[in-house]
C-alpha cells in the first residue's frame, strides 16, 4: 500500500516558486525539503493542507498571492544613491544589505538596479506582491521517528525561500 501524507508523517519534497505573470521560475530548491507533517509548519497552511493524503511521485500546484504573506509593496523602502555612496562589496545585484534603524532594528534591503553612476536597493521581501504558483513534488513519506516528531523534522531544515523567519512560503 502507498505511504500517503498525513500527521506523524516524514516527507520529503522539492519546489519551485514560479512567476504566475511570466511562467518564469524565482526559485527551485537544489536539495530536498524534510519536514514532519503535522508537527512542523514549514510551509504556508495552504500548501501543507494540499499536502494531506498525497503520496510519492505525485505533483501539486498551489497558487498563492505573495501579498497575503508579505504585505503590500512599499516603495519608500526602495532607495537609489550615487554609487560612490555604496561600499563596493555591495555593489552587485543581487546582494543582500543588512541594515539598521536608529532604533536598532535590522531590515534586509536587497541590490536591485545598478549603473554607472548609481545603485538601487530594495527593502520589499523579493516576492511581495507577486501572484506565484508553488509546485512541489512528493519524493519520499514515511513513518516519523519519536526524534523527527519532537524536532519536526530533521536537523538540517532546507533552505529559506522568503517566508518569515520562522514559515517559508
Amino acid at each position: 500500500m502507498k505511504q500517503t501524507i498525513r500527521d506523524d508523517t516524514f516527507v520529503e519534497l522539492s519546489y519551485r516558486v514560479i512567476d504566475q505573470k511570466t511562467g518564469n521560475v524565482l526559485t527551485a530548491v537544489e536539495f530536498p525539503l524534510g519536514y514532519v507533517h503535522g508537527h512542523n509548519s514549514v510551509l504556508d497552511p495552504r500548501v501543507m493542507a494540499e499536502l494531506d493524503g498525497r503520496s510519492v511521485g505525485e505533483t501539486i500546484s498551489v497558487p498563492i498571492d505573495c501579498s497575503d504573506l508579505y504585505g503590500a509593496r512599499d516603495e519608500s523602502l526602495v532607495i537609489t544613491d550615487l554609487i560612490e555612496n555604496v561600499p563596493e562589496e555591495y555593489r552587485e545585484v543581487g546582494m543582500q544589505i543588512l541594515m539598521e534603524n536608529e532604533k536598532g532594528e535590522t531590515k534586509t534591503f536587497f541590490v536591485t538596479r545598478m549603473d554607472d553612476r548609481t545603485l538601487t536597493i530594495d527593502g520589499n521581501h523579493p516576492l511581495c506582491g507577486r501572484q506565484v504558483i508553488f509546485e512541489l513534488e512528493v519524493l519520499s513519506v514515511r513513518e516519523a521517528t519519536d526524534e523527527e516528531i519532537a524536532a519536526g523534522g530533521t536537523l538540517d531544515q532546507g533552505p529559506d525561500i522568503g517566508g518569515s523567519p520562522t514559515r517559508p512560503i
